[in-house]
């Protein structure tokens, strides 16, 4: 088991995150924006030598992830199981629309993770899927001790509280990523397989 380093990268700006709609799991575009994210973000995410990036099968994900391994050389690999959350029939929809339509449960799903939007998964659900990508690359003992995981941001906020076994109530107190930013995580040495936050959106801007 040689993991001992995640980085947890948001892809960047899409032309739903543009226009104030929730995107889930449909499959958006980059923006000109995001792209240039992607590429002011490499030289800084490049400092961690990654060993591997595995990068979430929608293509604002996919293609961020090629930004930085077309630059690099890092090898990539593509697991759907690190898709954003299902959000439904709220997919598509501005969170004002959502609100007009289910008065207060945006609030809920926001705050409780075991909660499901009609139609769609809960965070809890979301992240152990994205937590078996990683327990995957555990196992594989293949000498990967730094792996990017290039997804989204819901995913990424679970996936994180999930990782540092954290109680459901206080997911939310994690906030959210913005685009092109990242987590990352490292384990302790002294305590064997448990993880440490060592950033939480971090990001370039300009």
């Amino acid at each position: 088991m040689t993991l001992s380093r995640l980085v947890l990268w948001r892809h960047g700006e899409t032309d739903y995150n543009a226009s104030g709609r929730m995107q889930g799991q449909l499959d958006a575009a980059l923006t000109q924006i995001g792209w240039n994210q992607a590429r002011f973000a490499v030289p800084a995410l490049a400092r961690f030598s990654p060993d591997l990036v595995v990068a979430s099968d929608l293509r604002r994900a996919t293609d961020t992830a090629t930004v930085f391994t077309n630059a690099t050389g890092v090898p990539l690999r593509i697991d759907k199981r690190l898709r954003e959350t299902n959000l439904g029939i709220w997919q598509g929809l501005t969170s004002s629309q959502v609100d007009e339509q289910w008065p207060g449960t945006r609030r809920i799903w926001q705050t409780d993770p075991t909660f499901s939007p009609p139609g769609g998964e809960s965070r809890v659900e979301v992240a152990a899927r994205a937590y078996e990508v990683i327990a995957d690359l555990d196992r594989a003992d293949d000498g990967v001790s730094t792996a990017m995981i290039c997804a989204h941001g819901g995913l990424t906020s679970a996936l994180t509280g999930s990782l540092l076994e954290l109680p459901l109530t206080a997911w939310a107190k994690l906030g959210g990523i913005s685009n092109c930013h990242w987590n990352v995580l490292e384990r302790r040495t002294s305590s064997g397989l448990a993880w440490r936050l060592i950033a939480y959106n971090a990001g370039i801007t300009g």
